[in-house]
């Protein structure tokens, strides 16, 4: 019997497609534990937002399950909060408001002060208590996005699935929400999956870097454990030698498994390329 928060067992996504089965995923077997910060990377297609969808329960896996907590997942639920790469905000309600609807989702029968003071504490944990009375045109990307991160942690799920929640920002706004990522993580010690395309994004933030192989069948091709102390600094890091050999780690499975496909596809277009000279002989 596993103690982790979350266990992925055996997980597989297949599709029907006009030419047959397509087998997107395929013995997907992870287990994270409580308070993980885990990051998923991967080459485009190989499966990183299947898993996390299936985790959200937005898919239903065709083949293993997803259990959270002792119970397997059948749908959405309050205890996976979902964080994507657009925000999702409502236009026509102000910050305040934005994260209050979630508040109100899990208030049950708390009164108004408690509706407020939790709101008030995921502005402060965000740092946005002065953008309160805005609405979300009015604020910068950036901003938009730690409302959406303080949206989904005031659900106070068990897992914060996040779908490349900085890809769409510039560099130095991504590295002061990573920071406060890493703040907020410390402090409410929440399990966390990330999907990431970034190399030195999921090397600071993370405890555990799942590599994924290229699809089709996409599966876990490599697990590292990062055991850097924390809290980390960025800055302190750029001169670490374990921070470097775990990054070049990573790299070299990327670059290996991008090779490998490359070769296979390359292989696949001279054959097509050959086979209208085969019929004319």
């Amino acid at each position: 019997m596993s103690n982790a928060l979350l266990d992925l067992t055996q997980l597989g996504m297949r599709f029907p497609t006009p030419d047959g089965e397509f087998i997107a995923l395929k013995n997907v077997n992870l287990r994270i534990n409580k308070g993980e910060f885990v990051s998923l990377i991967g080459h485009s297609g190989c499966g990183k937002s299947t898993v996390l969808n299936l985790v959200a329960g937005l898919h239903q896996a065709t083949d293993g399950g997803v259990i959270v907590d002792g119970r397997e997942i059948s749908g959405p639920g309050p205890e996976r909060a979902v964080v994507f790469q657009n925000h999702s905000l409502l236009p026509w309600l102000t910050v305040y408001q934005n994260v209050e609807l979630a508040v109100k989702q899990i208030a049950g029968n708390q009164g108004k002060t408690w509706i407020r003071e939790q709101v008030e504490h995921y502005l402060e944990l965000i740092q946005m208590q002065h953008a309160a009375d805005k609405k979300p045109g009015e604020i910068s990307g950036g901003m938009k996005q730690r409302v959406g991160i303080a949206r989904a942690l005031a659900l106070q799920p068990k897992v914060l699935l996040m779908d490349e929640p900085f890809g769409a920002l510039d560099a130095l706004t991504r590295a002061h929400l990573q920071d406060s990522l890493m703040r907020i993580q410390a402090e409410l010690n929440n399990t966390v999956i990330m999907i990431t395309h970034d190399v030195d994004e999921a090397v600071l933030l993370s405890d555990k870097i799942v590599m994924m192989t290229n699809g089709p069948a996409a599966t876990i091709g490599e697990v590292l454990d990062i055991d850097l102390p924390r809290p980390r600094d960025r800055v302190a890091l750029a001169d670490n030698s374990q921070y470097q050999k775990y990054r070049q780690s990573v790299l070299r499975f990327l670059y290996e498994k991008q090779s490998k496909h490359s070769t296979v596809s390359t292989d696949k277009n001279r054959s097509a390329a050959s086979a209208p000279e085969a019929k004319r002989a």
